[in-house]
C-alpha cells in the first residue's frame, strides 16, 4: 500500500498524484500498456476522493502519458510525449507491474527527488567529494597559455599525454606495468568496457561474467548480442569448476570480471584463484576484461589478474568517476600492446577523442598528490560508515553475507528483495534488489547497499516495515 498523500504540501492532492504516476512512467517502472488502477482502487489506496483521481488521470492523459480505453480504464501510452519537469517529491505509485531493472537503477542516479541519499546507488555522497580541489585543477588546466592547445584541437586519439603518464605512475603503485603507449583514455569506465567489448566481440559470441555481477554490464552485453555465461562468484573468486566447464563447452571470447572490491559482494580475488583463472584463459584462449573501477578504494597490493598476467591476455579498465567527479566522465583502458591500435580504432568510431581539458585537470590531481590525499580521506569516511552500517543492519534484523569492504555491502534481509522494491519506492527509497545482479533475474533474499548512503536510520526502519508487510 503506498504512503498517503501529504495534505500540508504546497502541491494539491491532484498534483501530487499526477507526479507520482508520471515519475514511475518516466523511469519505465510502469511500461507501455500497463493498466492503471481503477478510480475506486486508486482513491482508496491514496486516501483521496474519486474526484481527485479522475482529475489526476485527466491531467496524465492531457500530458500524453496515458490513454483512456472505452470500458477498460486508463493505460500507459505506447509512445509517450513527456514535458520537462522539475520534480521535487519522491516517486510513489500504486502497485507498479514491472520489476526494477538496470535501466531503472541507472535512471535513479539522475533522478533523486529531494536530494535524499539513495542506498541503491553506486556513488559517494556529493559532500564527500572535494569541490575546491576540482576547481583548482580545472583552473590550472584552463590557464590562458594552455587553453588554446587543449580546446582548439581534438587531441591525441590515445588521450592526453600528461594523464596517460600520470596513470602509468599510478598503476605502477598497484604493481601494474603499463607504459603510456598502452593506456587509452575514455569517457568513463562504461565507455571503456564498451570499447573493449566492441573490439573483441561479435554478435553471438560467448562471454563469461561473474554472477552476481553488475546489472548494467549484463544489459550492455545483451544489447550487443553476446551470449552471456554466468559463473558463480564466491568470496575468493569465480567457481573454477564451472568456469572450466563453460570455457570448454562454449569457447568464450571474453571473461568480464571484477577482481578488487567486487560489485555487489565487495569480495577480493584470492591469489590462488587468480592463477587458476589465468591458466584457464590460456588453455581455452579467451581474453579477460578486468573492471577495476573501485581500485582507488582498495589496498594497493590487492590481487589483480592484470598484474599477474602482465597485460598479456588481460585488459584493465578504470575510472575517476567514483572518487573524483562523476560528472567529468574520465576513464581509461590499460591493454596489451598488440590490441592498442584496434582499441583506438573503436574509440575513434565511438567518441572520436576525449575531452583534453578534463583529462589535463585529472592529471593535475594525480601529479600534485591532491587526489591521493582526497582518497585517503574517503577511505577513512568509508571505514566509519561501514561501522555504523553494521550496527544498523543488526538492529533491524538483517545481516551482511560477508564482511563488507569498500563501498558496498551484500545484505541478507530474509524476504524476496524484488518484492521489496516497490513498497520501498512508495516510502521514498530506491533499493538494489539481488535479482538485478543475476543475469537470469533469479529470486533472492539479498540486496546491495552503498554503505556511504545507507546511514539514515529511517531507511532501515522503512525496510523493516516493508519486510514485515511481506511476511
Amino acid at each position: 500500500m503506498p504512503a498517503s498523500l501529504t495534505r500540508d504540501s504546497d502541491q494539491t492532492l491532484t498534483e501530487q498524484l499526477v507526479q507520482r504516476f508520471a515519475d514511475r512512467i518516466e523511469q519505465h517502472l510502469l511500461p507501455p500498456g500497463t493498466r492503471l488502477p481503477s478510480v475506486r482502487e486508486c482513491a482508496k489506496a491514496h486516501q483521496v476522493s474519486p474526484y481527485t483521481v479522475v482529475a489526476a488521470y485527466d491531467q496524465l492523459q492531457a500530458r500524453g502519458l496515458v490513454e483512456a480505453r472505452s470500458q477498460r480504464g486508463f493505460f500507459v501510452r505506447q509512445a509517450t510525449v513527456r514535458k520537462p519537469r522539475d520534480t521535487q517529491a519522491p516517486s510513489r505509485i500504486f502497485e507498479p507491474s514491472r520489476p526494477i531493472d538496470a535501466t531503472a537503477l541507472i535512471r535513479g542516479m539522475f533522478h533523486q527527488p529531494g536530494h535524499r541519499a539513495m542506498p541503491a546507488l553506486g556513488t559517494l555522497p556529493p559532500e564527500w567529494l572535494d569541490a575546491p580541489m576540482l576547481g583548482a585543477a580545472l583552473r590550472k588546466a584552463t590557464q590562458a597559455e594552455k587553453l588554446g592547445s587543449l580546446s582548439l584541437h581534438y587531441g591525441d586519439p590515445l588521450g592526453d599525454e600528461s594523464l596517460r603518464q600520470a596513470l602509468s605512475h599510478k598503476l605502477s603503485e598497484w604493481r601494474l606495468k603499463a607504459p603510456p603507449s598502452q593506456i587509452i583514455t575514455t569517457v568513463g569506465a562504461a565507455n571503456a568496457l564498451d570499447i573493449v567489448s566492441r573490439t573483441l566481440l561479435q554478435a553471438g559470441d560467448a562471454v563469461l561474467v561473474d554472477e552476481p555481477g553488475w546489472a548494467a554490464e549484463f544489459a550492455r552485453l545483451q544489447l550487443m548480442g553476446a551470449r552471456i555465461l554466468p559463473v558463480p562468484r564466491g568470496p575468493d573468486g569465480p567457481d573454477l569448476a564451472v568456469l572450466a566447464q563453460l570455457a570448454a563447452a562454449h569457447k568464450p571470447k571474453l571473461y568480464v570480471t571484477v577482481s578488487v572490491l567486487h560489485n555487489p559482494t565487495s569480495a577480493m580475488l584470492s591469489p590462488g584463484h587468480a592463477h587458476q583463472v589465468l591458466r584457464l584463459a590460456e588453455q581455452h584462449n579467451f581474453h579477460i576484461l578486468e573492471d577495476d573501477i573501485y581500485a582507488m578504494l582498495a589496498p594497493p597490493h590487492a590481487t589483480r589478474l592484470s598484474v599477474l598476467d602482465d597485460l598479456q591476455r588481460t585488459i584493465s579498465v578504470g575510472s575517476f568517476s567514483k572518487v573524483l567527479a562523476p560528472g567529468w566522465r574520465v576513464g581509461y583502458i590499460a591493454a596489451p600492446a598488440a590490441l592498442v591500435d584496434r582499441l583506438v580504432h573503436t574509440k575513434l568510431l565511438s567518441t572520436l577523442t576525449t575531452p583534453p581539458v578534463l583529462e589535463r585537470a585529472v592529471a593535475q590531481c594525480l601529479e600534485q598528490g591532491t587526489l591521493r590525499r582526497h582518497v585517503e580521506r574517503v577511505v577513512q569516511q568509508l571505514d566509519a560508515a561501514r561501522s555504523r552500517c553494521a550496527q544498523l543492519v543488526r538492529q533491524h534484523g538483517c545481516r551482511f553475507v560477508s564482511e563488507p569492504q569498500g563501498l558496498f555491502g551484500w545484505v541478507e534481509v530474509g524476504v524476496d528483495t524484488e518484492r521489496l522494491t516497490h513498497p520501498m519506492l512508495d516510502a521514498g527509497w530506491l533499493i538494489a534488489p539481488g535479482t538485478l545482479f543475476h543475469a537470469n533475474r533469479q529470486p533472492t533474499t539479498l540486496m546491495r547497499i552503498n554503505v556511504a548512503t545507507a546511514q539514515d536510520a529511517s531507511f532501515w526502519k522503512a525496510l523493516q516495515q516493508a519486510r514485515k508487510g511481506l511476511r
